[in-house]
């Protein structure tokens, strides 16, 4: 079989769960819905935190990021690994190519085409009198401060960045040496904020086509604690933030098609040259967005699904065609899983397991996509409401940061499986959420005794997890034993008499639907 190229597509802050073929109510990414249905579909696909930087440095190393060490975006070079995605399909023969937002540890020289970095507020300046443009528009882009345009952008179609960087991927794609197989990473600083969009995409949905969210403010100051603080820190900032979520929520769907137009012509590009069939390609984001839910956007408070949970679909030579609703998969998993696709050994250190034989319609234990892990806070005890520990930026004008020392402090550990969902952190509060009843997370049922049996079991498996992401590293003299595709139950110990001892058994227990 040939070595199959490897084309990455990864958008930034993209929730999962606003596309038609993921059950939204307006059409805004019908090119990738089709490209997905060509092969697996996760609904189930997360993020291991719900942070940028760490989040990619998980994919890159496949590693959480209580292991990786990158628990902040300000923390990105203090990465602890050993070889990574990088590594891996250079060992493995691919010519590697980079184009959009990097925002990882990895840099233009670690790649043989580099097209970047791009940002949220410019990009790299072209030659000639499209220069001039690049520079107006960055100029503009920091005039809004991170926040939503309520006209149309002025600045074309071909001045934004997912054309850009399209651009400068079929560049590459054009440049490569046809004798060896490719790997492209095609990394889209959108729909992250500033919320703005050219025509004919900021018309393309209007706000009052936009299906009403889910819930508003009230569910931030029922939450409570930092939610509250995020909110009012939010509102203080920028008076009426909430009377404009549709526009908001209008524009972030605009976006969405254009970075779908975008990536259809990238495609198309590779069609045309007879790459496609021998391409996987995979479709991932770095975590979701509240995009106008509890009153929020952007991100910062909390694990809740809307941030963690992420589009993410695999397609190409070997891959099923079906939506896998009953799988747990993460970011964390994608770097082993390329291994394997590509025949390469999974290295030590990595925590992540592969999917592969999920994808491909090999034997696999259900049991080891039964849950899924999370990780939130960079350390220490969380910050206080009523405190004011220092921010990104002064708290005076009008600049905020949603990732905070408030929100982002303390330890918090995330467990979720079936319909259930609990969290659990440093100062030992829990929550327990019945996600099929209260998919906002709203009720907390931690205390509530006719769901001790469900706490119980879902802490125990808690536990497992963090027994199971122990760090491997350093290498020394004796390994430690690992199991075929990095899979750990095979070998789990089971008595029968644990609810999660099978799917079956866990249903009947909890009486999950």
């Amino acid at each position: 079989m040939t070595t199959p190229n490897v084309v990455l597509l990864m958008t930034d802050q993209h929730r999962q769960g606003f596309t038609a073929g993921e059950g939204f109510a307006l059409d805004t990414m019908p090119f990738c819905d089709r490209l997905a249905a060509r092969g697996t579909r996760f609904t189930n696909g997360y993020t291991p935190t719900p942070a940028c930087v760490p989040a990619r440095t998980s994919l890159l190393t496949g590693r959480y990021p209580s292991a990786h060490r990158v628990r902040q975006n300000s923390a990105v070079d203090a990465v602890y690994r050993t070889t990574d995605l990088v590594d891996m399909l250079g060992d493995a023969g691919h010519q590697t190519m980079f184009a959009g937002k990097p925002h990882m540890y990895r840099r233009e020289p670690d790649f043989d085409q580099w097209s970047g970095p791009f940002g949220h507020e410019g990009g790299p300046r072209r030659d000639g009198p499209d220069g001039a443009t690049d520079e107006a528009f960055a100029a503009w882009l920091k005039s809004i401060d991170h926040g939503p345009a309520l006209a149309p952008t002025a600045f074309a179609l071909e001045a934004q960045f997912p054309h850009r960087i399209v651009s400068d991927a079929i560049e590459a794609i054009d440049k490569r040496d046809p004798d060896r197989p490719f790997a492209l990473w095609v990394s889209f600083p959108e729909p992250h904020n500033p919320y703005q969009v050219p025509e004919p995409y900021f018309s393309m949905f209007p706000p009052e086509s936009v299906p009403d969210r889910a819930c508003g403010p009230e569910a931030a100051e029922r939450k409570g604690g930092d939610w509250l603080w995020l909110r009012r820190l939010v509102e203080s900032k920028r008076p009426g933030y909430d009377d404009l979520w549709r526009r908001y929520r209008a524009s972030y769907c605009g976006m969405l098609r254009l970075l779908d137009e975008q990536i259809q012509r990238l495609y198309e590009h590779l069609d045309g040259a007879g790459l496609t069939e021998d391409t996987l390609f995979v479709f991932v984001s770095d975590h979701g967005d509240y995009v106008g839910d509890y009153g929020l956007q952007r991100k910062g408070a909390g694990l809740p699904e809307a941030l963690m949970r992420i589009p993410f679909f695999v397609t190409g030579p070997g891959v099923e065609q079906r939506v896998d609703d009953s799988n747990f998969v993460s970011l964390v998993d994608l770097f082993p899983t390329l291994c394997e696709a590509l025949g390469q050994p999974i290295p030590y250190g990595v925590q992540g397991r592969s999917f592969w034989p999920v994808v491909t319609g090999s034997p696999y234990p259900p049991a080891e996509f039964a849950s899924m892990y999370g990780e939130g806070g960079f350390g220490g005890l969380p910050y206080g409401v009523d405190e004011r520990p220092p921010l990104h930026f002064d708290y005076e004008g009008t600049k905020y940061d949603c990732l905070n020392s408030v929100t982002q402090s303390g330890v918090t550990r995330m467990l979720r499986r079936g319909q259930w969902k609990l969290l659990y952190d440093v100062l030992g509060r829990g929550e327990l959420y019945d996600l099929r009843a209260d998919p906002m997370e709203l009720d907390n049922l931690w205390g509530e005794p006719a769901y001790e049996q469900v706490r119980a079991g879902l802490v125990e498996e808690l536990l497992w997890w963090a027994l199971r992401v122990t760090d491997d590293l350093p290498e020394y003299r004796y390994l430690p034993k690992r199991c075929e595709h990095n899979w750990y139950a095979p070998l789990r110990h089971d008595d029968g008499n644990r609810p999660w001892s099978s799917r079956a058994a866990f249903r009947e227990r909890t009486g999950e639907q």
